[in-house]
Formats: structure tokens, sequence, C-alpha cells
């Protein structure tokens, strides 16, 4: 088969597309998926970097997400059968033209979307669910602060937060995103190049839940901008991994901070890969199959550009997710 392989770590260019060996047919519990399209993460660019390695046993392919049709199923899977559309949640390979994943991260494409708006959905809508909505217990009424409201997990999370009666607050770099954050739900709209965050939400109290991507960068003002009893979610560091902290501000406001990593969770058991995707099939999937919470994908390129897909990440005009097309099925 063919898939993404990197000639060395670096910028997009070290991207090639070229045949690989074809992965083992799927072990117990597992499915092999034809890919027709793969998401694009920030992980994978971090991955391109050398700063993200794939957790041991992974695929050392590009690629946490992507849907496709199963090709072949193995022992003790009852949920799905050769033939069926379906998306998945991938710890690595989803930049080929085959996968195998286990069944308990497999969902099937909703109702009235596509296989390209399907591909955008596991990683953003297993992030924010699991982080806002079974961690945070994010209800109506609160108020939510994202980070990179413009980003496909920005995006996503708006979506949910609406859906749940939330107030949104959003942080974007530029006057297009924001708009764009505007027509999907969020009221309180800042641009972090020239406003403040923590003043903007001060306004109303303080943000209940904050999701935040930058890491260290916002660690202080991210307590400054809490409510009493609020939570702040990190799920990225793009502003660093350390910073200091002071406990003083965040006991004053009967703080939280949940730090948490969705590629390492364990495939089973508690607080699983496994348990999310359950929760999403659950709860998610008919808000999409009614048309309340949608995939935002703002381009589709073909494999052969995914160093431009990469680029597409840091565009300020990208809104919402970049997908690969891997072939038509």
């Amino acid at each position: 088969m063919d898939a993404v392989t990197l000639e060395e770590f670096g910028e997009p260019e070290v991207m090639r597309w070229a045949q690989v060996p074809d992965p083992a047919g799927p072990g117990a519990g597992e499915v092999l998926i034809d890919v027709a399209v793969a998401g694009v993460n920030r992980a994978d660019v971090m991955q391109r970097k050398g700063f993200y390695p794939p957790p041991p046993g992974a695929s050392e392919t590009i690629g946490l997400e992507c849907s496709g049709v199963i090709a072949e199923v193995g022992t003790g899977v009852d949920d799905f059968r050769a033939g069926d559309r379906v998306c998945a949640l991938l710890s690595g390979g989803g930049y080929a033209e085959r996968v195998v994943v286990p069944a308990t991260q497999v969902l099937p494409v909703p109702e009235g979307v596509d296989l390209a708006g399907a591909a955008a959905l596991p990683e953003v809508a297993a992030t924010v669910w699991s982080n806002l909505v079974m961690r945070a217990g994010l209800r109506e009424g609160q108020l939510l602060l994202i980070h990179g409201g413009g980003s496909g997990i920005g995006t996503h999370a708006i979506q949910v937060a609406r859906s749940r009666g939330a107030r949104i607050a959003v942080t974007a770099g530029s006057q297009y995103k924001l708009d764009r954050c505007k027509e999907l739900g969020a009221s309180i709209l800042v641009n972090y190049r020239e406003d403040d965050f923590v003043a903007a939400v001060a306004e109303f109290g303080g943000a209940d839940v904050v999701l935040d991507n930058m890491g260290a960068k916002y660690l202080e003002r991210n307590v400054a901008a809490l409510a009493d009893d609020g939570q702040l979610c990190v799920i990225g560091m793009q502003g660093g991994a350390s910073a200091e902290l002071n406990l003083g501000a965040l006991l004053g406001k009967r703080g939280t901070i949940h730090a948490t990593n969705l590629r390492r969770r364990s495939a089973t058991g508690r607080s699983s890969k496994a348990e999310i995707i359950a929760e999403l099939r659950t709860h998610l999937w008919p808000l999409i199959a009614n048309g309340t919470v949608a995939p935002v994908v703002h381009k589709e390129l073909p494999v052969a550009e995914a160093a431009e897909a990469h680029r597409l990440l840091d565009s300020p005009e990208t809104v919402g997710k970049v997908v690969l097309r891997i072939r038509d099925l």
C-alpha cells in the first residue's frame, strides 16, 4: 500500500507519498479500514517535526483520524462488518491507504455526513466531549472560554457548548475567524493580538470552564480568567510546557486544573478511548445526525498535497479542519 512517509523530521516538505508494507490483518477485536479521507491535526505537525512520537506499538505513519470503508473484521467484532462506512480515532496511521484499529475506536459515519466530514470528527469530538462534558460537566448557563476558537477543536467546541446551553467566549487571531465563531454560536469575541481575554470574561464574572491549547504561556492569565469554582482544561502546549503556578490565586477561586492527552490514553478501561467513543456514539452522534453539531471542513486536499495541508493550519483564513483525500470509495 501507499502512505505518507517522513524522510527526516522538519518542514512540511519532508513528507512523501510512497509505498510501505501492508498492515497485518485485523486481530481479535480489530477492524481493517480502507481509508478514504484522513483528518489533519496540530499533533501531526508536531510529529512531523519530531516532537510528538507515537506511543509504543502504534504506527509510525502520521494521522490520528480517518474515514473509509471496513475491509475486514477480526474475531469478536459484532458491531461492524465489511462494507460499513466508518470513521475512527487512531493512535497513528491515518495518512495511508489502509489502517488497523480497535473496533472500540470506530464509529459509523453519522447520518447526513459525507466521508470528508466524517474524517474531521473523531479527534476533535473525542477531545471536546471528554474534556467539556465528561470531565468539566459543562452545563446550561455556564460561561466557556475557548482558546483558538477558529481551529478544528474550537469550532467543534462552540457547537457542543451551544447545544448544552452554555455561553461561549472565544479567542482568535483574526476578525475573519471571530466572525465565523460568532456564526457558530460564540457571543464574546476576543482578538488575542489586540485585546485581553481576562478582562473580556471578567465582565461576566469569569469563565466557569476554560478550554486551553496554549499551556504555559497562558497559565497565569487562564487562572485569572476563572470564575469561582472554575475549571481549566489544558489540552495542548503550543505556548510551552513549563510555567509557574500561583497556587494562592487558584486556591482563592477554588479552581481546578485538568491536563489531558488523548493519543496516549489506554485503549480500554477507565477514561479510555473506548469509553470516550462509546459516549460519542450515544450522546453526540444523534446531535450530528439532526444537524445540531456539524463538522467544519475548511478545505479538502489530495494526499499528495499533505505539505500544503500542514501549512494551512497556520493560515489566518483557515477555520475548522483540513482533510486529505486518500482515494474515492
